[in-house]
């Protein structure tokens, strides 16, 4: 009986680890939407992988997964998966799709690039409480306003700019699924963003302002717990 239990429980491990590495096929997917010129596609498979990504780290600890397969690291195999969805794969975006000023195209490319590398190598890219420590290397969400909202070019580079130099900062970025204070309300929030986002990338350019408000107001919800998880250690660090 024993036996069969273990069997069962690495055939659930396996499984967790084979919906991780279908981000792999999702990437794939979402490149080549790139390079056929469908950048509405390509915002669609990485809103997939990002779907999957938040729900593969629970499956992991739901089923222990490290415990019933020490010998194979699934943090590893989602880091690599992660770099091409949320990073890689963007920046090609950026360098197809959004317009930026002259001479400014490579060099806001490899900055996502080289910005990004150290989000992932950071041992301390997570607090206590689980929200992220400096931006995340998230350009996977990034690409969507810049696409769907249609900067100026200036504002677009500005907008890299300060987030690739707000990866270097301690200002706290909200998972969440993870952090557990205003769980439920956090992914409550981040469905209404999510099913706002579809609608919004499935319909362009065609932009209802009702949806726009709904997809807006989500967002001004995250950067506020932001912005207020960062001022709690600003002020107590004065105190």
């Amino acid at each position: 009986m024993s036996e069969l239990l273990l069997s069962l429980n690495k055939a659930k491990a396996w499984t967790v680890h084979a919906v991780t590495a279908s981000g792999v096929i999702l990437a794939l997917l979402a490149l080549l939407a790139v390079l056929d010129g469908r950048p509405q596609t390509c915002l669609l498979w990485l809103g997939l992988a990002l779907l999957v990504d938040g729900l593969d780290g629970t499956l992991a600890r739901k089923f222990d997964v490290k415990g019933v397969l020490p010998h194979f690291d699934g943090v590893t195999l989602d880091l690599v998966i992660d770099y091409l969805t949320y990073v890689f794969i963007p920046a090609i975006f950026v360098y197809r799709f959004v317009p930026l000023p002259d001479y400014t195209l490579l060099p806001a490319v490899g900055l996502i690039l080289l910005s990004s590398l150290f989000c992932f190598c950071n041992v301390n890219m997570k607090s206590q409480d689980n929200y992220f420590v400096g931006f995340p290397a998230a350009w996977n969400v990034v690409v969507v306003y810049l696409y769907l909202l249609d900067f100026v070019p200036w504002l677009s580079f500005a907008t890299i700019l300060l987030l690739a130099g707000l990866t270097l900062t301690r200002m706290k970025f909200l998972h969440p699924f993870r952090v557990r204070q205003f769980m439920p309300l956090n992914i409550a929030v981040t469905l209404v963003w999510m099913l706002a986002c579809l609608a919004l990338i499935l319909r362009y350019p065609s932009q209802p302002i009702w949806l726009l408000a709904i997809w807006l107001s989500a967002s001004a919800y995250f950067v506020g717990i932001c912005l207020w998880r960062s001022a709690r250690e600003w002020f107590s660090a004065d105190e």
